[in-house]
């Protein structure tokens, strides 16, 4: 390489890196809109934060219904489960404390999983009760409404007539009762029913029942 392309080169050089000394840094450029959208997201996680501490300060430890449980069927300790939440002082609610003593005592009212347990809506009530018989009836659908029932239910049944199905004029047999319990469907096609009767009266309802020879009445809801 010769001097005169040496000296070249290097006042290439040096007018290059004399260019690039004198190109001011960028200004960076502010944004408005981003300095408030910073300053709304720390105020709202500041928020955030506050209501989440107070929410945990007053939150309760109460019973709440883990399965479902039908009307008059009995709470076992798989039913319920204790949950902690904020709870308005205007609901009456059940503390966990007494979760205990609600095991064998019996649904008042449909009760729904998630659902957080009242006090009215468990009974002591023992099925069948004073006076009370329950009688178990085997209905096809014949016999029975299509409207599904449920426990509590007012219901009649009628025994039904004979081989010969004359009716005849003799006002047929009726019996008033209250469903207990409603099964599945057996593989036979018929739905057991437990009714209760006045005990005085259970063991001709039994009798019929055994005969296949009645039908389920439903009677009105409306109380």
């Amino acid at each position: 390489m010769t001097s005169t392309s040496t000296q070249g080169w290097a006042a290439a050089a040096g007018t290059a890196a004399q260019s690039s000394a004198l190109v001011p840094p960028p200004r960076l450029r502010r944004r408005p809109s981003l300095i408030v959208a910073s300053v709304l997201l720390v105020i709202l996680g500041a928020l955030a934060s506050a209501w989440a501490y107070t929410s945990l300060g007053n939150a309760q430890e109460v019973v709440a219904v883990r399965t479902d449980v039908a009307r008059g069927q009995l709470i076992t300790a798989e039913s319920l489960q204790v949950v902690r939440i904020g709870v308005d002082p205007a609901l009456q609610t059940v503390p966990a404390s007494q979760a205990s003593a609600l095991v064998g005592k019996r649904a008042a009212v449909d009760l729904t999983a998630g659902q957080l347990l009242v006090p009215g809506a468990v009974t002591a009530e023992v099925v069948p009760g004073q006076g009370k018989s329950a009688v178990g009836l085997s209905l096809t659908a014949a016999q029975m409404p299509s409207v599904p029932l449920v426990v509590g239910d007012k219901v009649r049944i009628v025994s039904t007539p004979g081989a010969q199905g004359d009716v005849g004029m003799t006002p047929p047999v009726v019996f008033s009762g209250e469903v207990v319990t409603v099964s599945d469907r057996a593989a036979d096609g018929t739905t057991p029913v437990t009714v209760q009767v006045d005990a005085d009266r259970a063991p001709e309802l039994a009798a019929r029942s055994a005969s296949g020879k009645v039908a389920l009445v439903l009677d009105s809801r409306v109380r």
